[in-house]
């Protein structure tokens, strides 16, 4: 009886949250009649809809959950439902339209966007050929190339931790690599720049610091696409203001 009655505590609890989840219905307002394509997510669950047109969306929650609004035309936006906020027959949701002043892009002014200038790799570092990272692997010393190379007796100390660390780098630039392929696959030029407004001479540098973010990725290789969208517009968000920053 002892065993029984904590189980039956458990049931009822769970039974009572889960009835406690709700679809709430609701429809977005703006001085715009673009209302689709609006990401709706909801924060604690992390799932996420997409507004269909009209402004209008479906997601599933409960009273003290918050929804988060964002899209790229739109000033984002987070709302803590109420109990009240499910008994109408729509929940409606008014957003700010976000009003951009972009200054002239000169194309050749920040050709110098990479990975050493996003910091994805030490500024300066040394552009191994194949034969030399082969052999850099194996020993931990650099190699040179038409010399005796002698290896003392710290290389061969230090082979060990050295050469588990720098695998261990190379398995996460793969990584990156593997995401920015998986983004280029999601979304083509055409999104970046006309969606995302991104300008067409920074799509590749956007690809490179939208890799760096952790929830991003986990939303890609959790096959999440729309959570993922939604991350990317806000990644979107902040690297057009580094743009404008380094104006």
């Amino acid at each position: 009886m002892n065993k029984i009655f904590p189980l039956i505590l458990l049931v009822i609890s769970v039974t009572s949250y889960a009835q406690n989840i709700k679809v709430l219905k609701g429809k977005v307002m703006a001085a715009t009649s673009e209302l689709d394509g609006i990401h709706v997510i909801n924060k604690r669950t992390e799932k996420a809809v997409v507004t269909e047109k009209g402004g209008f969306f479906s997601i599933m929650a409960q009273p003290n959950d918050t929804l988060i609004f964002s899209a790229v035309q739109f000033k984002g936006r987070q709302i803590r439902l109420e109990e009240k906020d499910f008994n109408e027959e729509l929940f409606y949701v008014k957003l700010d339209v976000m009003i951009r002043q972009l200054k002239e892009v000169v194309i050749n002014e920040y050709g110098n966007i990479n990975s050493e200038s996003l910091g994805l790799v030490p500024r300066g570092q040394k552009r191994y050929t194949p034969a030399e990272r082969k052999l850099k692997t194996a020993t931990g010393t650099d190699a040179q190339i038409g010399t005796n190379t002698v290896v003392g007796l710290d290389p061969l100390l230090n082979w060990f931790s050295g050469r588990t660390s720098m695998l261990k780098k190379e398995v996460e630039i793969e990584k990156k690599e593997l995401f920015r392929q998986k983004l280029e696959g999601m979304y083509d030029e055409e999104y970046f720049v006309n969606t995302l407004k991104i300008p067409q001479e920074y799509v590749q540098g956007f690809i490179f610091y939208a890799v760096e973010n952790e929830r991003f990725t986990a939303a890609i290789k959790a096959k999440n696409k729309t959570l993922a969208t939604f991350y990317l517009n806000e990644l979107a968000v902040q690297y057009r203001k580094i743009i404008t920053d380094e104006k």
